[in-house]
C-alpha cells in the first residue's frame, strides 16, 4: 500500500473510534461490529503491514464514511467528531513521549487479552478493563477528551466503559498515524488527498469486493 493509503486507514480508523463515541454519547446506541472492529485493534499489536491493524478494508467502512463528511466542508461537519479526533491526536503526542505511561497501557491491553480467553470481546468485563485502562493512562493527560452528549447516556457505567475503550481504541490509531508519519498539517493541507483515497477505498476495496 502506498503511504497515503496508510494513513487513510490509520485517520480513519480515528473517525471510526470518534463517531461510534459521538453514537454512543448522543443516541446511547453504538453498532456492536463496528465496536468490535475498533476494539479488536488494540490487540493487533505486531502487525505484518498497516491493514493488519485494522484486519480488512470493511471493518473501517464507517470510519472512511465519516473521514470524507468531515474532511469535505463545513456543512456536513460535526464539530464533536473533529474534536475527538484533534484531542487524540493531541493526547498521543504527549502519550509516545511519555514510556511508563505507554507501559503502563500496554500491560492494561494485555490484562484485557487475556479475559478474552473467558469473554467475548464486547463483554462488559473486558471493556471495564479497557476502560479503567483509558482512565489510568490517556485520561491523565491533559487536556482531557470532553465527551458531549446526554448526560442520562453518560452517566449510565455501562455506556461510560464503552465510551472509554472506544477512545482508548482512538489513540490505538493516532499512534498508528504518528508511526506513520502523521501529522495534523497533513490533514489540513491533504485533505482531498485524503478523501479521495477514502472513495477509493470505499469503492474499489470494498463496494466491488
Amino acid at each position: 500500500m502506498s503511504s497515503i493509503s496508510e494513513r487513510t486507514l490509520a485517520l480513519a480508523g480515528m473517525f471510526q473510534a470518534a463517531a461510534l463515541v459521538r453514537s454512543l454519547a448522543t443516541t446511547g446506541q453504538v453498532d456492536n461490529s463496528d465496536m468490535e472492529a475498533s476494539l479488536e485493534t488494540l490487540f493487533v499489536t505486531d502487525p505484518e503491514n498497516t491493514l493488519a491493524v485494522y484486519g480488512r478494508v470493511e471493518n473501517l467502512y464507517t470510519g472512511l464514511q465519516t473521514l470524507i463528511q468531515q474532511l469535505n466542508g463545513r456543512a456536513q461537519r460535526d464539530m464533536d467528531i473533529a474534536r475527538y479526533v484533534i484531542g487524540l491526536l493531541h493526547l498521543c503526542n504527549k502519550l509516545m513521549k511519555n514510556d511508563a505511561m505507554m507501559s503502563q497501557l500496554a500491560e492494561g491491553v494485555e490484562r484485557a487479552r487475556a479475559q478474552l480467553a473467558h469473554f467475548p470481546l464486547t463483554h462488559e468485563n473486558v471493556i471495564a478493563n479497557l476502560a479503567g485502562t483509558y482512565s489510568d493512562t490517556i485520561s491523565q493527560l491533559q487536556p482531557k477528551i470532553m465527551v458531549a452528549g446526554n448526560s442520562r447516556y453518560l452517566s449510565d457505567s455501562t455506556n461510560a466503559n464503552k465510551v472509554r475503550a472506544l477512545l482508548l481504541a482512538g489513540m490505538r490509531s493516532a499512534v498508528l498515524w504518528r508511526q506513520l508519519k502523521g501529522n495534523r498539517w497533513q490533514i489540513l493541507l491533504q485533505r482531498n488527498r485524503f478523501i479521495e483515497e477514502a472513495k477509493y477505498l470505499l469503492e474499489e476495496k470494498i463496494v466491488r469486493h
